[in-house]
C-alpha cells in the first residue's frame, strides 16, 4: 500500500520477475544483433522478390539490404536478433507469390555500419 498526502492508495501493479530479462542488462537476453548473408536461388528475379524482402524486413524490424546478382540469385544482408533472422529466413524460403525459391544459403557476415539502421534495395551486383 502506498500513502500519498495521508490517503491510502492501492497499487494494482504486480512486479513479477520475467525469466527472459536480466537484472543487470536493460534489454532482452539473447537480443544481440547478428549479421547474416543469404543467397536465394530459383525464380527470384523479375517477380518483386527484393520488394517483398524489404516489406518483410520492415515487419520484422530487420536492417540490411537486398540486391540482384548477375547469376540470377538474390543476395540479402540482414541485421537483427537470432529470432528476427530466423523469421527472415522463413520469409525468404516462402518468397512472394510469383517466385519459386529452390534454395536459401546462409552464412555469417561482418557487420557493416552502412546497413545497421534500415533496410534498402541496393543496385544489382
Amino acid at each position: 500500500m502506498v500513502r500519498v498526502l495521508g490517503t491510502p492508495l492501492q497499487s494494482n501493479r504486480s512486479f513479477t520477475r520475467r525469466p527472459d530479462l536480466s537484472a543487470t542488462i536493460p534489454k532482452f537476453v539473447g537480443d544481440e544483433k547478428q549479421t547474416k548473408r543469404y543467397f536465394v536461388s530459383g525464380i527470384v528475379q523479375g517477380v518483386g522478390f527484393r520488394f517483398f524482402v524489404q516489406r518483410e524486413a520492415a515487419k520484422l524490424r530487420v536492417a540490411g539490404y537486398a540486391r540482384n546478382l548477375f547469376d540470377g540469385r538474390v543476395e540479402v544482408l540482414a541485421v537483427g536478433s537470432a529470432a528476427q533472422l530466423a523469421a527472415m529466413r522463413t520469409a525468404l524460403e516462402r518468397g512472394p507469390r510469383f517466385s519459386r525459391v529452390s534454395g536459401v544459403r546462409e552464412e555469417e557476415a561482418q557487420p557493416n555500419p552502412l546497413f545497421e539502421k534500415s533496410f534498402v534495395i541496393e543496385p544489382d551486383a
